[in-house]
């Protein structure tokens, strides 16, 4: 992506680009043939021209008045001033000699005749001296070429400007692709088959909100798959469980009625005893297979909305008969939402959790019911010793229970019937210092 990014800026901004660099350079050489040097240039060159033929015409007519004898020349004297001197070298009939006024050197046999006349305006020196700077300012101008130098400026300007963005966007490009990146690759990680994987919070918007439903489905796949194979160990268990509570009531139907047999034909106290003893164990026993029986068999589930609130409130008034001595508090939101359930269920596991609660939190202990939230949670807290690590790694496994009147199958029961109603229940940590229980609903 951060790759797509760049390519999509480079061909969305050279051609831009370009056009702004051919259209800024043809602008900025039209505007230079209309600058002062130009300008400069053709004003030097008019007034060379025109200082020639001024001076051309001053000197044909210094010339014609010396042949006529209009002006009477003078003769140079000796030590000759240099231009005398060198014009006398040079050989030359006669010679002129511009300056502040001209001067017409001419041969008089050995002597030079000195003719001279006043320019009328400036002088030579003064247009010589203004031509030569007017000249100098041209080709000082030519030299730094100011086109050449205008142009390069601006490709630098404008590729250190785009270089700069390009910098920019590849900075911009890298913070929104690496969460996008992050993401991709916690979806390939899902897809073959981790469902721990999470990607950290990052960047805003819809990016920030994609990670966000994408932990919350990888919780939500693992909290599935968690239920699916707690499910599919249920299942394995109540085949099991068929199977043994079929074999063992097969075997203690006629044990039992083997020992009622011979209790009523006995009169012996000692095998009355004995036999009223086997009696009792068998029955214990066929409590448990029908427990067994009960845990294989399939519940019918009657989903339907149910005040949950009502129904804690009845089993809360219902249990602390049997236990006088534990003390329950019972929070429930105002705002608590009926749940999608089966109501006989959800009084089973209801009932199986408070029991559980009591007998942990014991005579003076406190059971604590909450109800609240959004998706609807329901958490049941005793004040009991809590819950070893052993004890938690069985938790929900069908086992045979050390209690006197437990089948150990209580909450086996109870989370199967929280998962059939689209649920779950999971131990969390007890806020009275013993063991908490959790149990999701789905909302009517």
């Amino acid at each position: 992506m951060r790759k797509r990014f760049i390519l999509v800026f480079a061909a969305g901004t050279l051609a831009p680009v370009g056009l702004t660099f051919w259209m800024t350079t043809s602008l900025l050489r039209h505007s230079l043939e209309y600058a002062t040097t130009k300008e400069l240039d053709e004003v030097s060159r008019l007034l060379e021209a025109t200082g020639r033929a001024y001076y051309q015409q001053a000197r044909e007519a210094l010339r014609a008045d010396a042949a006529a004898g209009r002006l009477r020349g003078e003769t140079a004297r000796k030590p000759y001033e240099p231009e005398v001197r060198e014009f006398l070298e040079s050989g030359e009939s006669e010679r002129f000699v511009p300056g502040e006024e001209i001067r017409l050197l001419r041969r008089a046999g050995d002597e030079v005749k000195i003719y001279r006349r006043p320019l009328p305006g400036p002088g030579m020196d003064l247009i010589a001296a203004q031509y030569a700077r007017a000249r100098a300012i041209v080709e000082s101008g030519r030299s730094r070429n100011l086109r050449r130098g205008f142009t390069y400026t601006y490709l630098v300007l404008s590729a250190g400007i785009w270089l700069g963005a390009l910098g920019l966007l590849v900075f911009i490009a890298g913070r929104i692709s690496r969460p996008i990146q992050a993401l991709t690759s916690g979806l390939q990680r899902v897809a073959a088959g981790d469902l721990a994987v999470r990607v950290e919070p990052a960047g805003s918007g819809e990016v920030a909100s994609a990670i966000a439903a994408f932990n919350r489905m990888a919780d939500e796949l693992q909290a599935s798959r968690e239920r699916l194979l707690y499910l599919t160990r249920v299942a394995g268990w109540q085949n099991l469980a068929r199977k043994m509570a079929h074999e063992v009531k097969n075997s203690l139907t006629p044990i039992r009625l083997t020992m009622e047999e011979i209790n009523a034909r006995f009169s012996d106290a000692f095998l009355k005893q004995a036999s009223q003893i086997v009696v009792e164990e068998v029955g214990a026993l066929e409590r448990r297979v029908r427990a067994f029986s009960e845990f294989a068999a399939e519940p019918a589930v009657h989903l339907e909305p149910v005040t949950a609130g009502t129904l804690i409130e009845e089993r809360v008034a219902f249990l602390s008969s049997a236990h006088p001595g534990v003390r329950y508090e019972v929070r429930i939101d105002s705002d608590f939402p009926p749940v999608h359930a089966d109501a006989d269920l959800l009084r089973a596991i209801l009932t199986n959790l408070l029991e559980n609660a009591a007998q942990a939190a014991g005579e003076g202990g406190t059971v604590m019911v909450i109800a609240r939230g959004d998706p609807p949670v329901i958490e049941i807290h005793d004040s009991g010793p809590g819950l070893s690590a052993e004890a938690r790694a069985t938790l929900f496994e069908p086992t045979i229970s050390d209690k006197k009147d437990g089948m150990g199958l209580g909450l086996s029961i109870a989370r199967r019937s929280a998962l059939l109603m689209g649920g779950d229940i999971v131990l969390i940590k007890g806020e009275l210092g013993g063991a908490g229980f959790r149990v999701t609903l789905k909302k009517a």
